[in-house]
């Protein structure tokens, strides 16, 4: 698995990866989900999808759901097909909860009062997205933030069962489908900040704005599942009025690092396997060569680089 927090490089350097060994990308990014989100989501490009095949990429439409547990079912198979056709599975991405369903297997929810959570459903409908994440912050010290729908669930589970989400996902789980090798990519902060900035600008530059507009016009709620993740949601608050066009990537920038603070805390501390860490300042092309070059010659990984 190559993991890392967003804007680090994990695209790039998965590409790079491709022309040294032959090998198919499975996204594990909770965003890329979604079909016509494509600058908001940092999508790799067209040009880069029909140089490497990807899976796991504009699966749903906006306003669907789509979580850990689905992307554990889906993942295997397609990592089956990669493997059938004679090339090594790279699963690629930053959502930590899709990482760990596939390597470490599900946890089992508990069961949960329906009425109980219609209650439950009615009090957060009224909450913004802050107010969620700090409520499931509150509930559950181990939260890593992610969005509306994630807050939700944490918050869910936590008042309905008596005990926080975290504690069924260590204590109630099922057992992963790979056994992972794991590729860490890192930066110094200040390299990352900046890399977020340019990417956050870049994004409004090619019409992020537009492009949440576009699917807010075909009658999609500004808080559905898909436009409320961090880049779009900063988009639809300009478009509701709730801020300026100017601020648009300055609170990208903010909202990115934020997220990107709590992946690298995820990542040091979640991983289970065999982990190499990489300083992913220089060229792709370089680092491609470091991993392909440990893949080769380590006795600790398993058939695949997963």
């Amino acid at each position: 698995m190559l993991v890392g927090p967003t804007a680090v490089g994990k695209t790039a350097v998965a590409l790079a990866l491709a022309e040294l060994l032959p090998l198919e990308v499975v996204s594990a990014d909770s965003r890329q989900i979604y079909r016509r989100l494509d600058v908001g989501t940092a999508k790799p490009t067209v040009r880069e999808l029909r140089r490497v095949p990807h899976h796991g990429v504009d699966l749903i439409a906006p306003g669907q759901r789509y979580g850990a547990g689905r992307f554990a079912k889906d993942a295997p198979g397609w990592i089956d097909r990669i493997r059938a056709a004679g090339k090594t599975p790279l699963v690629v991405g930053g959502t930590g909860l899709y990482v760990r369903a596939l390597a470490d297997g599900l946890f089992v929810e508990p069961p949960l009062d329906p009425d109980r959570r219609d209650q439950v459903q009615r009090f957060v409908e009224g909450l913004g997205t802050n107010s969620l994440v700090r409520w499931a912050s509150r509930l559950d010290s181990r939260f890593g933030g992610g969005g509306r729908q994630r807050a939700i669930r944490a918050i869910e589970v936590a008042l309905l069962s008596g005990r926080p989400l975290s504690y069924w996902q260590d204590h109630a789980r099922t057992v992963g489908a790979i056994d992972p090798w794991y590729v860490v990519l890192t930066v110094p902060r200040p390299v990352l900040h900046r890399r977020i900035a340019v990417r956050a600008a870049e994004m409004v530059r090619r019409g992020i704005i537009e492009e949440a507009a576009a699917v807010i016009a075909d009658g999609l709620a500004p808080g559905a599942p898909g436009l409320d993740g961090v880049g779009i949601r900063e988009a639809v608050e300009y478009l509701q009025g709730l801020r300026s066009r100017p601020s648009v990537a300055e609170a990208i920038t903010i909202s990115t690092r934020q997220y990107a603070k709590r992946q690298e805390t995820w990542f040091r501390h979640q991983l289970r396997g065999p982990v190499l860490t990489l300083d992913a300042t220089g060229a792709p092309e370089r680092i491609a060569e470091t991993i392909a070059q440990a893949w080769s010659g380590s006795e600790t990984v398993r058939k695949d680089i997963e």
